[in-house]
């Protein structure tokens, strides 16, 4: 990240911009950075001006408590002013949910795109959320960050073998680094129901996408935040997965924003 700017109140945010034309905010989920949806600056950067960013908590971005998720929509806020005044959105799983709560809070935004925002649509999802929430605010209240990284790793549907194997690997260290922001994104997800109330005041464009190879229940997600939005649009990138190819989905939405 090669600049920064100040939010509301005193964070220090640290963004990169790459590319001319349209500003495209990318805004990333739990357990992530601005890096880890910068490849999809690339693809974009021949029609749009792409800003990527490290949100409150991770990487080279600062932090304030109390953490609040009205605190995160400022810093989007105060991001689009640092760029120009006026953005699209793009935002995958809860960085989805925190840009659909930027867009419902009417900050200048054009167009919204997200992707497999994992909102509960199955019986029992609120309370597996509850939960979760629960064991999470446990965890890290104790200060056991690689209980936290467990707590979301199962929650997510990975085996326990390859919880296992993810403690056991180097990358875990980084992960225990970025766990206390597990919170932020489950805050962001509130109960982890689609937000029907907020959803249907949204007056810009709003494009949900999710993979044909993911869970059923990840394009119902998709589908209802389409169905919820005044605008909303569903469509399914065949072959995807959560962890969805940039260069798949950058003409996707290109041709949207």
């Amino acid at each position: 990240m090669d600049k920064k700017t100040i939010s509301h109140d005193g964070t220090s945010l640290a963004y990169q911009r790459t590319g001319q034309g349209p500003t495209v905010i990318l805004v990333s989920g739990a357990m992530s950075t601005g890096a880890t949806v910068a490849p999809l600056a690339g693809p974009l950067a021949g029609r749009f001006s792409v800003v990527s960013y490290d949100r409150r908590g991770r990487g080279e971005s600062g932090d304030t408590q109390p953490y609040a998720v009205a605190r995160e929509v400022e810093d989007l806020a105060t991001l689009i002013e640092a760029v120009g005044g006026e953005a699209s959105l793009y935002g995958i799983s809860s960085g989805g949910a925190l840009v659909l709560e930027a867009a419902a809070s009417g900050l200048p935004v054009r167009r919204v795109a997200v992707y497999e925002v994992p909102f509960a649509v199955y019986a029992g999802g609120a309370k597996e959320r509850a939960e979760y929430t629960e064991r999470l605010d446990e965890a890290l209240a104790n200060g056991r960050r690689g209980d936290a990284v467990e707590h979301f790793l199962r929650l997510t549907g990975l085996a326990e073998e390859m919880i296992q194997g993810a403690r056991n690997s180097p990358m875990w260290p980084g992960m225990e680094a970025i766990a206390p922001s597990l919170a932020y994104d489950n805050a962001v997800m509130g109960d982890g129901l689609v937000p029907r109330d907020r959803l249907a005041g949204i007056d810009v464009p709003v494009l949900s996408l999710a993979g044909s190879a993911s869970p059923a229940w990840m394009r119902e997600a998709a589908r209802a935040v389409a169905e919820t939005a005044p605008q909303g649009t569903y469509r399914v990138l065949e072959g995807q997965t959560h962890m969805v190819d940039p260069n798949v989905l950058a003409p996707v939405l290109a041709e949207f924003l």
